[in-house]
């Protein structure tokens, strides 16, 4: 018969329930941390103000040319 060890145990003290819920969520979070978070959407108003299609360089005359319709 396989017995399992546990994966943590509490050494001193007396944790309530809660207590245990929080460290066995923080060793899950910490032993899986999630990928990258999803980027904020942007919206319509802020994609307004971007040039579209064309990527600005830096150099001379860039920001004049930033002002200017294509």
């Amino acid at each position: 018969m396989y017995v399992e060890e546990p994966l943590f145990r509490v050494v001193r003290g007396v944790p309530t329930a809660e207590e245990l819920a929080a460290l066995v969520g923080t060793i899950v979070v910490r032993a899986h941390p999630s990928a990258e978070p999803a980027p904020m959407p942007t919206s319509s108003w802020a994609r307004s103000g971007r040039p579209a299609g064309r990527a600005l360089t830096p150099g001379a005359g860039a920001w004049r040319a930033s002002g200017l319709p294509r």
